[in-house]
């Protein structure tokens, strides 16, 4: 059963109305097959209009619905003979950040990304995505082992931010976050970083370094949650929905910064309500950036992600 966010009440409502007439038994005088076309078509304008013109909050909501695909589900039907590896070899495993080898279109890549859950108890066991010091320290792991077996990294941004407990930060949450950014930098194999959901903080950019930067349409990517940002500027988190606007963490925001290289349509209504189109709009997009940078060499590609995060926020005099 899909779920609804609060500004698709009237969409909620129309789609209610169609699943009550595909209800009706078929003595009924009403033409139903008419009266369903008329109503999806009402849905369907309805949906239009609302996705394109969503708010910076709105489409924070959307980044965050239950429903939207995470890591697990793009693993499942954009990788084949995937091999997760697990720990930072150093204290223990982080299931908030996964990541392993397997073959995408049929060429080997290592794939790391946050998984938030799906339900209570997965989000529990993930953490909300919200990864400790080891699950940074394994992603710099993971990523120094495709750059000895020279394969292609992908990364797949979904947290709203590093965990911010206590014995994180006893472990070295900051400096576990700096040196995974900087293993992104370092990197001598391609890599290509995909804020699917919510890119949230230093946690994020620990896995978004990458040579191609890409978002779908309504995933949001900020230094801070809007939450947060309120709670520092105003000393309240009813001004999130301000903190949002002034932040400018939408896709189209953020492509008109030249933060991201790149944005990748979602279905009407979001990526909640389509997996399958939105695997293979995002699988499209992943073979692109790929085939674009697999001809260049080790040291082109350190020095070119090097320039492109140098060159952002520059300002000519």
């Amino acid at each position: 059963m899909l779920t609804y966010l609060d500004f698709e009440k009237s969409i909620a409502e129309l789609e209610s109305r169609i699943r009550d007439i595909n209800n009706l038994e078929s003595g009924e005088e009403i033409n139903i097959a008419e009266e369903v076309m008329r109503l999806e078509e009402k849905r369907d304008k309805l949906l239009r209009d609302t996705y394109n013109t969503l708010t910076p909050w709105q489409k924070i909501q959307v980044a965050r619905h239950p429903q939207r695909p995470h890591f697990k589900d793009y693993v499942e039907n954009l990788i084949t003979d995937f091999m997760p590896l697990a720990g930072d070899r150093a204290f223990s495993e982080d299931v908030a950040i996964m990541g392993g080898l397997g073959r995408f279109n049929g060429q080997s890549v290592m794939i790391i990304g946050h998984e938030k859950g799906h339900d209570t108890q997965s989000r529990l066991t993930h953490n909300f995505g919200m990864a400790r010091p080891e699950g940074y320290r394994k992603t710099i792991r993971l990523l120094k082992m495709a750059e000895q077996f020279d394969v292609p990294v992908i990364t797949l941004v979904d947290t709203s931010g590093a965990y911010p407990g206590v014995g994180a930060e006893e472990r070295g949450q900051a400096e576990a976050i700096a040196r995974s950014t900087e293993a992104c930098l370092g990197l001598k194999v391609p890599l290509v970083s995909v804020i699917v959901g919510e890119g949230g903080s230093g946690g994020a950019v620990a896995l978004a370094a990458g040579n191609r930067v890409m978002m779908m349409e309504h995933a949001v990517y900020s230094v801070i949650s809007p939450e947060g940002c309120a709670s520092i500027l105003w000393r309240t988190s009813d001004k999130a929905e301000d903190a949002a606007t002034a932040l400018k963490i939408t896709a189209q925001d953020l492509l008109k910064l030249q933060v991201i290289d790149e944005i990748i349509p979602e279905p009407m209504g979001g990526a909640h309500r389509d997996h399958a189109l939105t695997m293979e709009t995002l699988g499209h997009a992943l073979e692109a950036a790929l085939n674009d940078l697999s001809a260049l060499g080790g040291d082109k590609l350190k020095s070119l992600r090097r320039e492109k995060f140098l060159n952002m926020g520059k300002i000519s005099l």
